[in-house]
């Protein structure tokens, strides 16, 4: 598999300020509730083919972020993240492969010490120079994962049935990577 159109080698940078790594969970089973991490540190290395290339992430749990300053406490507390004892949120990835025209990014998701192998698809968005001369390639992402594989097991009951959050939780990622400089 080779490497899309004007996309070079080596370590490309995650630039967080033109990123977002957010995700969506239903409420009560009757709404979504969205929110993100705001601070985040990424490497895409790439070889000289897709089957070369790694993916390697580090999310501060502290930076989470869904606009309630009541709900962002407890999730950063020890029902949810527990960021005093879980301060990052890992993905290491295995491999990349072609899916279509998109591909598939397979590695190590770790919460809260817990490991699980994800499967993130992808889109890539393409390569511009903006304009202070870097060269910058765009990915789209999302993968679908069980709070509970991952520890997070804290919920409610509701009066009329179900519970407050939902196991499942959609990661949505709009990801802007720096290429290394020449």
């Amino acid at each position: 598999m080779t490497l899309p159109a004007n996309v070079t080698t080596g370590v490309w940078t995650l630039d967080n300020s033109h990123s977002e790594i957010g995700f969506t969970v239903r409420h009560a089973g009757i709404s979504k509730v969205r929110g993100q991490f705001t601070e985040a540190e990424a490497t895409l290395e790439l070889g000289s083919s897709l089957a070369d290339s790694k993916v390697a992430a580090t999310i501060q749990t502290a930076s989470f972020d869904s606009g309630d300053a009541n709900r962002d406490g407890h999730v950063k507390g020890e029902d949810f993240f527990d960021v005093e004892k879980f301060p990052e949120i890992t993905f290491v990835s295995r491999h990349v492969k072609a899916n279509g025209d998109s591909f598939d990014l397979v590695g190590d998701l770790t919460i809260k010490g817990v490991s699980k192998e994800v499967t993130i698809e992808t889109e890539f968005n393409g390569v511009a120079v903006d304009p202070f001369g870097n060269t910058r390639a765009g990915v789209s992402g999302e993968t679908t994962i069980s709070r509970k594989d991952f520890g997070l097991t804290w919920n409610a009951v509701l009066e009329a049935g179900g519970v407050l959050v939902s196991d499942k939780v959609v990661i949505n990622l709009e990801l802007a990577f720096i290429a290394p400089a020449a």
